[in-house]
């Protein structure tokens, strides 16, 4: 143990004396550098991660302010700003310095800016001994949310037959559908910037006993179908010249005048010739009449009529009570419903479509829900050349083609609580999401109408985070 002492005594002594360099000063002067380096990879890592929160909570606000933005003042936005941040901002180290919004009418735009001080651990002890590093980092970021560059146009096509009327679908439906409603008019800024259409259908449409003078109505077959007849006779009276009876003559005979239009319950049904469809395709767009017969809508004395359709509106009430007034009878035609709810989008007979403002992009949608398979329109009462109309199988033609080719959206639901076959026409005549998948739903159970027409709403009003 002695010797050992001895030993190290003596190394001590020579490490004292050297002079060849000090070892020890040197190697702690190599250290600092290196332990700086580690230091501040951890400090900036945790800055990267609070950033990372901050960044989230920005856009949170940003979203959350778009509501009110347009209707508070600017001291109004910058408190609400300052209490969604820091409700939203779970960094207890970080210090809140500042946050801001600001509101551009212009461009319908709410930006929202923050600023945290995020205390330093190892750069921190650092600057203790004299090195000048950072005792805070300050990390600043902001968000910007625009709703006001795309406006929102939705036609609802909703059955209204007979079938409706089974295991509380009717019900389900106006609860649903008053639900979107809702939810679009919260989508809404100003007025406006959500339109939306409602169009029941059975085997008609009703576009309103009141347009009975318009000169879009083609009323041959609704002449012909509704008549009031009299029937008349008389002597014939003297036959002949000279001598002699001319015999005995009865005048019969009807006398057939139509009812009075005014006495129209307000159905149309499809566009087109009479008999059959042949090649017309007056049933499958939207163009206006061009004055020829085919080209006008039929009116129809229809024992089903459904209630009146209203065109683009953002009277919420009125939408409401229109659905309430829905009642399920008559047959279904899909194909009419679904060409009335492109026509309330573009205008026609006594419906308007508002203009489109060039400093707004659009976005057009039809949602198409339906019970059952086709089982009757003007011409046929068997499902295949009903369907037909509506989307050719083989070629893709008809009304489903030709409203997404003028770049519109569907969406297709079958509510299918009786076991029917899944329905080709509908699933293929859905539009296509940015997945490839059709947007289409296949509802076994009345109560998930709301499911489904929440999910799309939510599809439409989901605001963008811009910047």
């Amino acid at each position: 143990m002695t010797k050992a002492w001895t030993k190290f005594r003596s190394t001590l002594r020579a490490f004292r004396r050297a002079r060849r360099g000090n070892v020890a000063i040197t190697f702690a002067f190599a250290v600092i550098p290196v332990f700086g380096f580690i230091g501040a990879a951890y400090d900036y890592s945790h800055a990267n991660a609070v950033n990372a929160d901050m960044q989230a909570a920005l856009d949170s606000t940003a979203l959350m302010l778009s509501k009110d933005a347009a209707t508070i003042n600017q001291d109004s936005l910058n408190q609400k700003a300052q209490a969604y941040f820091t409700a939203l901002f779970k960094q207890p180290d970080a210090t809140i310095k500042s946050v801001s919004a600001t509101y551009d009418s212009t461009a319908s735009t709410v930006k929202v800016s923050a600023s945290v001080d995020v205390p330093t651990t190892f750069l921190r002890m650092l600057d203790l001994m004299g090195l000048n590093t950072l005792e805070d980092m300050t990390i600043s970021g902001s968000s910007t949310t625009t709703w006001g560059t795309t406006r929102l146009r939705v036609a609802l096509v909703l059955d209204n037959t007979g079938s409706m009327a089974d295991d509380g679908k009717m019900t389900a439906l106006k609860t649903a559908t008053k639900n979107l409603l809702d939810q679009l008019k919260t989508a809404a800024t100003n007025n406006g910037d959500v339109y939306v259409s409602i169009i029941p259908f059975s085997k008609d449409v009703n576009v309103g006993s009141s347009n009975y003078n318009a000169s879009w109505i083609n009323w041959t077959d609704w002449n012909s179908d509704n008549q009031t007849c009299s029937g008349g006779g008389g002597w014939g009276g003297w036959g002949g010249h000279g001598w002699g009876w001319g015999g005995w003559g009865f005048h019969g005979g009807n006398n057939c005048s139509a009812a009075n239009h005014n006495t129209w319950t307000g159905c149309i049904t499809d566009r087109g010739p009479s008999n059959a469809p042949g090649n017309s395709t007056w049933d499958q767009v939207a163009t206006a009449p061009d004055g020829t017969t085919n080209s006008l809508w039929p009116a129809e004395q229809y024992d089903a009529c459904p209630v009146h359709m209203m065109g683009l509106s953002y009277d919420w009430s009125s939408m409401r009570s229109l659905v309430d007034s829905m009642q399920p009878n008559g047959s279904t035609n899909q194909p009419i419903g679904l060409v009335w709810g492109w026509q309330s989008l573009v205008g026609g007979g006594p419906l308007s479509s508002p203009a489109m403002a060039s400093n707004y992009t659009y976005q057009q949608v039809i949602i198409l829900l339906s019970d059952g398979l086709n089982t009757e329109d003007r011409w046929y009462t068997q499902q295949t050349p009903v369907d037909n109309r509506m989307l050719q199988s083989g070629n893709g033609s008809g009304t489903c083609a030709n409203i997404k080719a003028a770049g519109i959206s569907i969406y297709t639901i079958q509510v299918n609580t009786g076991g029917d076959p899944t329905s080709t026409l509908l699933h293929d005549c859905a539009s296509k999401d940015k997945s490839g998948n059709p947007q289409f739903f296949m509802l076994t159970s009345s109560n998930d109408i709301a499911t489904a027409f929440n999910t799309i709403g939510t599809n439409l009003t989901q605001l963008r985070v811009a910047k």
